[in-house]
């Protein structure tokens, strides 16, 4: 497992993280100890959870997976071996003080991860999205006076658009504070957006990108045919979570490039999974991608994707989707919360 530089900053990280949002939800505990176990042996030691997790995302659940985290550390005794990004944005209870980018829900959110995750630093903090109602410098003072207090020690955002992220860095060189040093976006073979604008962005600023949904919601593992409808326990049925999922991914054109895709990959000795991380981590704006599972056995395939290189062909094959696909007009509008995991 190749360790990284996130960015220009000092952190380092695998080229693997491991997406948390199914432990505590669609992996019960001992599922979940057996996710945290084989990530551990397969050399993965950057992992990505947030305090709203797991899906679907409630308040009466939310706090759930960074306890089940810290319930593992504290079992393990393996905790200074791992970079823990966490997030917060998502409401963590009924009144607007709970939710967003303000330095009264940031603070109260660290603090409340600390303990959750039984530990006394968060190594990469992040925004879970952008939150219009609050002055950029609000956020990043309080992101700031963190990092002095050491609670936290580098900072990121996910959910963002690239005009946003250049807004921040005005702010915080404005500022004469550290401001953000990495970015998550979501990034597939299906959603290349980010190629656009955030990754050279990303590429002149030195700032780490920890992409999301390298398998698109688990479409790209090609179990799912085209003319079916999602089967029940998937990403695609898991309450508002869903919904999201199915709007991103689930039509047929998608579906039908998956099985196509999981043809090629299988002809070339291997899945389509492996196939699809391998494309990711092939992009050199990439310092990790974030693979998630409900099945301890369901991860050796994302691993294998870090130790091959694509054929050539295929590599153009999976390429050529993209361009391929129709395009939608550009929302300038907010996206509603749900839409961020």
């Amino acid at each position: 497992m190749k360790w990284k530089s996130f960015g220009t900053s000092g952190l380092k990280v695998t080229e693997l993280c491991l997406g948390t949002m199914t432990l505590a939800g669609q992996a019960d505990e001992k599922q979940s100890f057996a996710i945290l176990d084989a990530a551990h042996a397969a050399g993965i030691r950057f992992m990505d959870t947030a305090d709203c997790y797991p899906i679907p995302i409630t308040i009466e659940t939310s706090g759930h997976t960074e306890e089940l985290i810290g319930r593992w550390f504290k079992q393990r005794k393996v905790r200074d071996e791992w970079v823990v990004a966490t997030k917060a944005y998502f409401s963590m209870g009924p009144w607007p003080t709970q939710r967003g980018n303000s330095r009264l829900h940031i603070k109260a959110s660290v603090e409340d991860s600390l303990r959750r995750l039984g530990t006394d630093r968060i190594d990469l903090f992040l925004c879970h999205g952008w939150d219009p109602t609050v002055l950029l410098e609000e956020t990043l003072r309080a992101l700031e006076d963190l990092q002095a207090a050491g609670k936290i020690h580098y900072t990121g955002i996910s959910n963002l658009r690239a005009h946003e992220m250049a807004a921040a860095l005005v702010e915080a060189t404005r500022l004469g504070v550290t401001g953000f040093q990495g970015l998550e976006p979501r990034y597939n073979l299906l959603f290349r957006e980010p190629e656009e604008s955030l990754f050279p962005l990303a590429r002149r600023f030195g700032l780490g990108t920890m992409v999301y949904n390298p398998l698109a919601g688990g479409l790209l593992t090609g179990k799912h045919k085209p003319g079916t409808a999602p089967a029940e326990g998937t990403r695609f049925t898991m309450g508002d979570s869903g919904r999201v999922y199915r709007g991103r991914y689930w039509n047929d054109r998608f579906l039908e490039i998956a099985q196509d895709l999981k043809t090629r990959c299988e002809a070339n000795g291997f899945s389509l999974v492996t196939g699809a991380v391998a494309w990711t981590l092939a992009n050199p704006d990439v310092t990790s991608a974030i693979t998630g599972v409900s099945r301890a056995e369901q991860l050796a395939d994302q691993v294998r994707g870090t130790a091959i290189t694509l054929p050539a062909d295929l590599k153009a094959a999976m390429d050529a989707v993209w361009f391929d696909l129709p395009r939608t007009p550009p929302s300038l509008d907010t996206p509603r919360l749900t839409e961020y995991y």
